[in-house]
């Protein structure tokens, strides 16, 4: 049970801190890519959507790279804390939320986008400011795209497996997730354990998609 229990927890931890930076600082490039009217719109949206098509191992291959102790990350991070980045909990977090960007700047780009100008510039007219109406106005009408993307950076950050095992390695206690853990006992042919880790997975998945479902019909019932 333990052996099940570490790498699910571990999983789990990195999960929701990996999402919770994500909604913090995907919440204001989503708010730019909206209003903006720069050139580089279609240029960062590119950028922010390469880890849909890109392999997993490709990712990770090149964040290894920037995250290592000679790439311009990772040798700052030496310099300043004297751990390297790679082969850590702390690199697994940077390399996953690099990896789970786009499954949270786009549900709330598309939130904002869905509303359109009129309310936030009458907010303004009045004499807000910026922040303001995006925290009175746009904030509370975009719920439902919060909460999908908060569940879907959740669960693509608790699925990963290539950009995990490429940056962060096996090890027991610190790199070592459920994903990771599961293909360990297919190679040692421990089935009864695969199973039990991928049904456990399966299921919160399962319950978390249900919950967000359910949650999003009832405020579009709500605001109907």
């Amino acid at each position: 049970m333990a052996s099940t229990l570490g790498p699910l927890f571990l999983s789990l931890q990195l999960a929701a801190l990996t999402t919770l930076i994500l909604v913090l600082l995907g919440t204001p490039l989503a708010w730019w890519l909206s209003r903006t009217r720069s050139r580089l719109k279609p240029a960062i949206q590119a950028i922010v959507a390469l880890p849909i098509v890109l392999p997993p191992t490709v990712m990770g291959f090149y964040l290894l790279i920037v995250l290592g102790p000679y790439g311009a990350i990772g040798r700052w991070w030496v310099e300043v804390t004297g751990e390297a980045l790679t082969f850590s909990f702390t690199g697994l977090v940077i390399a996953s939320c690099f990896y789970s960007l786009p499954f949270a700047v786009q549900p709330l780009q598309s939130a904002f986008d869905a509303l359109g100008t009129q309310e936030v510039e009458a907010a303004r007219t009045l004499g807000a400011s910026e922040l303001d109406a995006f925290f009175t106005i746009a904030a509370p009408l975009s719920v439902p795209g919060f909460l999908t993307a908060t569940v879907l950076s959740f669960a693509h950050t608790l699925g990963e497996f290539g950009v995990v095992l490429m940056v962060g390695g096996n090890i027991p206690g610190e790199t070592r997730v459920v994903s990771i853990a599961i293909y360990d006992h297919v190679e040692s042919l421990d089935y009864a354990s695969a199973h039990q880790m991928s049904v456990i997975l399966v299921v919160f998945a399962f319950a978390v998609l249900l919950s967000m479902f359910l949650v999003n019909r009832r405020l579009e019932g709500r605001s109907r």
